[in-house]
């Protein structure tokens, strides 16, 4: 059982929300190359020091919620009950994960993304940094019996079904579709069983 919180974690919990909901405001009211770190700095009423504190770059601001989707990843594969299948688990979560990207609020912040080269590249280094940490949970469950480059090949198609779904008319119905070919690619990977 996990404790909650202390009171400092709270407090730094609260002044890193306060600075993402300000940058988006201003990226959302001025365009995204229109914003300075210092005006995100002054919306938020912190300090420009204080801000890299919580935010390595004007770009993580954006994807606030960049560690909690990797965590989010790894933990569908290290939670699962024992001997639930692992694209079922990966499946449910990219599911939650593409109805929040996809949710009316989240549509005018990924015409921003998809307009911005920085933003892109930004996600596209997001992406393949939490594929290679669900390669390596998935690397690492001794259940599952996988080599590097399945472990690999599958977490890299995990984490892009999420992109592709995002983009897709009926997103749900584009989790199904691609996580069926997903599902018959883990099959091939299955180690050969003796004659």
């Amino acid at each position: 059982m996990t404790e909650p919180p202390g009171r400092r974690e709270r407090k730094k919990a609260a002044t890193r929300q306060k600075i993402a909901d300000a940058a988006l405001r201003l990226f959302l009211e001025r365009g995204y190359d229109a914003v300075g770190i210092r005006d995100v700095a002054a919306e938020a009423d912190v300090a420009v020091t204080t801000l890299f504190s919580h935010f390595a770059s004007k770009e993580a601001l954006v994807f606030e919620q960049d560690e909690d989707f990797e965590h989010r990843l790894t933990r569908a594969v290290t939670d699962r009950a024992p001997h639930e299948p692992l694209i079922p688990a990966l499946q449910s979560e990219i599911r939650a994960m593409v109805r929040h990207c996809t949710a009316r609020s989240g549509a005018p912040i990924w015409r921003m993304i998809d307009g911005s080269p920085a933003l892109r590249k930004y996600e596209e280094s997001m992406r393949l940094r939490h594929a290679e940490t669900l390669a390596t949970a998935i690397a690492a469950d001794p259940g599952l019996s996988r080599g590097t480059t399945a472990s690999r090949t599958i977490a890299r198609f995990v984490v892009d079904a999420h992109a592709l779904a995002r983009e897709a008319a009926d997103p749900d119905g584009a989790v199904d579709e691609i996580f069926r070919m997903i599902e018959a690619a883990w099959e091939v990977t299955l180690p050969a069983r003796p004659v």
